[in-house]
């Protein structure tokens, strides 16, 4: 019995990026099946209420009805839908109203065909897809150019889980939503492998979150 395969709908205006990104799909990922092409984000929430794919690679800038606004309307109408967000953009706005909207991801159309791919089927298995340098940008003005906001009195006082780490585990949270994985925490901090897989657990823990999407999802609030 042949598996089930993945039901993708490309949203973007530029038609020959579509159907370019389409036919890397149908040659190089069996697993999954291009149902449709959508140039806009009114044509994308049409789609999405009548096909029901189960993941939508979606353009930011469109014309008719962006990327943002159409992600909104698909995740009230088909909430189970998928939408990674496939952008040239990495402006923080893009990628902030993305996500609060309910995208489950954002990656640059830079992103190599094969890496995009393994983010989709990695995205079908639960784990949120972002970019590297969209994570870090996301929060670099937060804790490059204003220091650390972990420590002011006001971002204490108005998120009280803050106090609920030490802190060191502030400088690892700050690390972590900066899109830094545990190798790089150790250069930075100087400590040892374990030590960092220790204090990250911790932080999960205390948090209570799953993943760095959720850290940065936590971080980008301190910002706002």
């Amino acid at each position: 019995m042949e598996a089930k395969k993945l039901k993708l709908l490309l949203v973007d205006d530029q038609r020959m990026f579509a159907e370019s990104l389409e036919t890397f799909l149908k040659n190089y990922a069996q697993d999954m099946e291009v149902v449709g092409i959508a140039s806009n984000g009114k044509e994308a929430c049409d789609f999405a209420l009548a096909g029901k794919p189960d993941i939508i690679l979606m353009d930011v800038r469109m014309p008719v009805m962006n990327g943002v606004e159409a992600v909104e309307k698909i995740k009230q109408m088909q909430p189970n839908i998928k939408i990674i967000m496939l952008s040239t953009y990495d402006e923080d706005e893009f990628v902030r109203s993305a996500l609060s909207k309910g995208a489950s991801g954002y990656l640059l159309k830079d992103i190599s065909p094969t890496e995009l791919i393994f983010s989709i089927r990695a995205l079908n298995s639960g784990m949120i897809q972002i970019s590297p340098t969209v994570a870090q940008k996301l929060i670099q003005q937060t804790y490059v150019e204003n220091k650390n906001p972990l420590d002011g009195k006001e971002a204490r006082e108005a998120f009280p889980w803050l106090d609920t780490l030490t802190a060191r585990e502030r400088e690892i949270f700050a690390l972590l939503a900066m899109g830094k994985d545990n190798d790089q925490i150790c250069q930075d901090l100087n400590l040892s492998p374990q030590t960092v897989r220790n204090r990250v657990s911790t932080i999960y823990s205390k948090l209570e979150v799953k993943d760095r999407f959720e850290i940065i999802q936590l971080a980008n609030r301190l910002k706002n």
